[in-house]
């Protein structure tokens, strides 16, 4: 069973990466907490996680699922106890830091945790049964700082339409419309280099 990873950042998509670790590429999927911290990293630098093991007679294939904390590792396991949360299910509704969401849960704010992806008001309440007054050491997980080397979107943007106006010989409408079009494709683009090969994918497609 793999319960760490650490190697080299292959490629980044919407909900998963590619990390090459002893010269083996591992699809890692990432909840939304997780991903947010990897957006500033470039392909090719060196990347640690902690790893949620999946795999039943139901779904024979394994899936890895990556956090940055071995204690958000263990809320997700807590989490996936709950009746009808499955992993996949979790991984989606994890959209905000597991501090904020073990709160909710010890002080039975049903509310905040209908605004979790995918969780309704019937599996909020089996939430608050399950697990009130059993993750409260999990509010108390620091908040991680935003790394400070993520360039605000307008930024990226701006570097890109030059490289396609000076260096491809694009106008700046045609450049402006290309970012457009990527950014509607994929909104979780975080670099200017995604943001160029998302531009570049749709070219060739």
């Amino acid at each position: 069973m793999i319960g760490y990873l650490e190697g080299k950042l292959l490629k980044k998509e919407q909900d998963r990466i590619l990390l090459l670790a002893n010269q083996v590429g591992y699809e890692i999927l990432l909840p939304t907490i997780v991903r947010e911290s990897i957006d500033s990293k470039k392909i090719g630098e060196e990347v640690t996680l902690y790893i949620h093991y999946h795999q039943t007679e139901r779904q024979p294939r394994p899936t890895l699922i990556g956090f940055n904390l071995e204690v958000e590792r263990e809320f997700f396991r807590y989490f996936i106890s709950v009746e009808d949360i499955g992993p996949m299910k979790a991984v989606q509704a994890l959209t905000v830091p597991v501090r904020e969401i073990a709160r909710a849960i010890e002080s039975g704010d049903a509310g905040f945790l209908r605004q979790l992806k995918g969780v309704g008001s019937r599996t909020a309440q089996k939430i608050l049964a399950t697990l009130e007054g059993k993750v409260a050491k999990f509010a108390l997980i620091r908040e991680v700082e935003k790394p400070a080397g993520a360039a605000p979107l307008e930024d990226f943007k701006t570097q890109v339409q030059d490289v396609l106006v000076r260096q491809l010989g694009h106008k700046v409408k045609e450049a402006r419309e290309l970012i457009v079009a990527a950014l509607k494709r994929n909104s979780s683009i975080a670099t200017a280099e995604e943001l160029f090969e998302e531009v570049y994918r749709g070219e060739v497609t």
